[in-house]
């Protein structure tokens, strides 16, 4: 297994051919640099995904101790704090609790409504982008457009939205594999700040509802759900930090693959209808997500391998993506792929609330810089976020015409 190594550039450049590797080594692989078991096959990472014997907590059930695990530093309780409430890092019944209030905001109509919002605001962004000439596609279209239409839900006004992304950057650099003492430092104090922010927003909203989610959150606690305040923040958060890092890097890694790929780009630009197909192919191809962890919560077995209660599960979604047993020719960027069952939006009763969403957003930004910039092009080549989990880049310069 040398070739995984995810603190190596290389690798980081390029994990498919490890992937690749680990499947053809077995369908489960100990990876003792991070004390987790490796599941790096599509039908074995689709099935664990909706395995109950496997959750994103053992808390609900076990102590720290119990579970031969050791309970986080004290000077890291804020961002625990504000993690272990949100729903995705929750198990039943209060992530049933939670998601049912919260599925409220995401129905297909309520999300259709939102359309000729997105769209808008994608057009504008797009036609900045071409009136300057090109720029930085990450900061100019990709990372404004989903943070607006999130903070535009949650009701968080314009003149407090220039924190929300550095934040939210913070604290996912918690999610990557080992972070480091100066990364926690950052989330802890991101998590704090954030926090501080919502709690008097919530108080605001109580005095003066809107015709928002946060709103509609406490409106619902006073109805008789039970939702605490600390849900309701930790709730938010979630919302902001998933509902735009996995765009905006789906965004400018979709991009940078088409750049690369100049015939699948040409033939987008000559039919905008494969708009649709194209995104779920480019979310395959080089996946946002590449990492998601379970803990062993009742033992199980892979393969002939026992996994052990109290173990943790790393399943591979980059790798599953390109396993070859599902997807034909995966190394191969194909846009008029139908038969694309990619697991970006992970599944179970974790699948990710916001997919229709984020697909909207995709779809608008894509559809914009087409109309608007058919000639976009590459401007330099991008360095790559030093990060793992989550696959993105640290800016995409493009030029117009």
């Amino acid at each position: 297994m040398a070739a995984f190594d995810p603190w190596d550039q290389a690798f980081l450049a390029d994990p498919y051919p490890a992937y690749a590797e680990l499947r053809a080594q077995g369908r489960v692989h100990y990876f003792e640099p991070t004390n987790q078991w490796l599941v790096p096959h599509h039908a074995d990472v689709s099935a664990l995904l909706r395995d109950r014997r496997l959750g994103r907590t053992y808390q609900h059930r076990f102590t720290h101790e119990e579970f031969g695990r050791t309970a986080p530093p004290p000077e890291h309780e804020p961002f625990h704090t504000l993690n272990d409430h949100g729903m995705l890092d929750l198990e039943p019944p209060d992530h049933t609790r939670i998601r049912r209030l919260v599925s409220k905001a995401f129905t297909p109509r309520t999300v259709e409504r939102l359309k000729p919002y997105v769209r808008g605001l994608a057009d504008e962004l797009a036609s900045a982008l071409v009136a300057a000439g090109g720029g930085d596609l990450l900061k100019d279209v990709a990372e404004p457009l989903p943070v607006a239409v999130i903070a535009e839900m949650l009701g968080i006004p314009e003149s407090d939205r220039a924190p929300l992304r550095p934040w939210s950057a913070d604290i996912c650099g918690m999610y990557e594999l080992s972070p480091s003492e100066d990364t926690a430092a950052r989330a802890v104090r991101a998590s704090a700040e954030f926090s501080d922010y919502l709690r008097d927003l919530i108080a605001a909203r109580r005095k003066e509802p809107g015709d928002d989610l946060i709103s509609g959150l406490i409106e619902a606690h006073d109805e008789g759900d039970r939702l605490t305040e600390q849900e309701m923040i930790s709730t938010c958060v979630l919302l902001l930090n998933a509902g735009h890092e996995a765009t905006v890097n789906a965004t400018v890694n979709g991009w940078y693959a088409l750049f690369r790929n100049e015939a699948q780009l040409s033939a987008l630009r000559a039919d905008h209808s494969l708009v649709p197909s194209a995104i779920e192919e480019l979310m395959r191809y080089d996946t946002p997500l590449q990492l998601f962890e379970r803990w062993v919560l009742d033992e199980i077995e892979i393969a002939g391998t026992t996994i052990p209660r109290g173990a943790e599960i790393a399943m591979l979604f980059g790798s599953a993506n390109h396993d070859p047993e599902v997807f034909t020719d995966p190394g191969r960027l194909d846009l008029t792929r139908t038969d694309n069952p990619h697991i970006s939006f992970s599944a179970g009763i974790h699948y990710c609330i916001g997919a229709p969403l984020a697909r909207i957003e995709l779809a608008a930004s894509m559809g914009a810089l087409l109309e608007r910039a058919p000639t976009l092009r590459l401007a330099a080549e991008p360095e790559r976020k030093p990060n793992f989990v989550i696959r993105g880049l640290e800016g995409l310069a493009v030029e117009v015409g």
